[in-house]
């Protein structure tokens, strides 16, 4: 097994690490204080060829695969979560149209997304259907050549700034089967009867947007719907093995951002006459929280890796990956604070900030219950 980066991974890896150092890290608690995406940010990124990433050349994007995307994600969200959320999410559910779009839709929505002209989401959840994707109520009913959307869906990622959202809704609510009849549309957010409510007051993330969005009769036309009618389950399944080792990725990248000023706060605070991180203490923290993130980041390199090669494991590790992940970041983000102190528990460390971001990677994607139910069903299953 070869673990050496590429010296073009190495590369991408440093350029993302400057931006984030140069660009992100010094204005990351003003867009966290005032709850709101940073634009100048996202423009900034997409220069750089951040906003969606796996987009392929040939639609204007980098053409980064899975690896590539995860190595971004780490270094950016090593800076700030909120802000890296808000540039690598500006193609969130573009994995969607990439895997079951039609060649048109993919030159009319990936040029945009991959120039940061355009801003899109992914709407799935509702007020009372999260974890059970099964049970989502928004529908969409066909009138002639258009398609009628009516729901409500919860905690979507650029809800308010979004240009279009790829939309899971019950497009034939009688279908055989509880997993059958959903279907993926496209609704663009300036047709009639969309509207989108900010949700603030977050935990973290807070300079990522987050909205519930009405669904009041929009119509849009049929060459909306991405892939096969009544597939939409199938298909989101299989995009969330992708966004899940995104996730993962993002745990990485808080845990190492956690980790770097740990250490940094350790070898310059001093007690005792001598730098905190003289001590036993300290040390084992510090020892243990970077084995932890190294491990973590192993696992989600080869859950990357996966699901570029469609491993037989693929879906198993993207649980995996994201489960653990996640569970490091709020861990080394806790132990970050504890090695402050009680500078770590006011705004002025950055620390504080990353221990409220790092929670949120347990629960949006399917949260760490879910997770280890995947794990525990496809061992069961398959074994191993």
């Amino acid at each position: 097994m070869d673990f050496e980066l590429s010296d073009e991974q190495r590369q991408i890896r440093e350029e993302v690490r400057r931006f984030g150092e140069n660009e992100v890290v010094p204005v990351a608690s003003e867009y966290d204080r005032k709850e709101e995406a940073p634009l100048e940010l996202i423009e900034k990124g997409a220069e750089m060829g951040l906003t969606g990433p796996q987009i392929p050349m040939e639609y204007g994007g980098a053409g980064y695969d899975t690896l590539d995307v995860a190595l971004v994600i780490e270094e950016l969200y090593a800076a700030d979560p909120g802000i890296a959320g808000s540039i690598l999410g500006t193609a969130f559910g573009s994995e969607a149209i990439l895997a079951f779009g039609t060649d048109e839709q993919k030159e009319r929505w990936l040029p945009d997304l991959a120039s940061g002209d355009a801003i899109c989401g992914s709407a799935i959840s509702e007020p009372h259907a999260g974890s059970d994707v099964a049970s989502i109520a928004t529908s969409a009913e066909r009138d002639g050549d258009e398609w009628v959307v009516d729901g409500n869906k919860m905690w979507i990622t650029n809800g308010s700034i979004g240009d279009f959202f790829v939309v899971l809704c019950r497009t034939d609510p009688d279908a055989d089967g509880r997993y059958n009849g959903f279907s993926q549309i496209v609704v663009e957010s300036d047709r009639d009867g969309f509207s989108a409510e900010k949700i603030t007051g977050k935990m973290g993330i807070r300079a990522s947007d987050t909205a519930e969005l009405v669904l009041d009769g929009v119509r849009v036309p049929e060459e909306n719907l991405i892939g096969t009618e009544g597939a939409g389950f199938l298909q989101q399944m299989q995009f969330f093995d992708e966004t899940r080792t995104q996730v993962a990725a993002q745990g990485v990248g808080i845990a190492t951002g956690a980790n770097r000023r740990a250490l940094a706060y350790a070898q310059e605070r001093e007690q005792f006459g001598r730098p905190i991180g003289d001590f036993q203490a300290i040390q084992h923290k510090l020892a243990e929280m970077h084995t932890e993130t190294e491990a973590a980041r192993q696992l989600t390199y080869k859950s990357a890796w996966s699901v570029d090669h469609r491993e037989e494991q693929l879906t198993t590790l993207a649980s995996m990956a994201k489960e653990y992940a996640s569970r490091v970041a709020v861990r080394c983000a806790d132990e970050a604070v504890q090695i402050h102190g009680g500078a770590g528990y006011v705004d002025d460390f950055d620390v504080e900030r990353l221990y409220r971001d790092a929670k949120i990677t347990q629960i949006y994607e399917g949260t760490t219950e879910i997770q280890k139910n995947i794990i525990a069903r496809e061992l069961l299953g398959k074994g191993f």
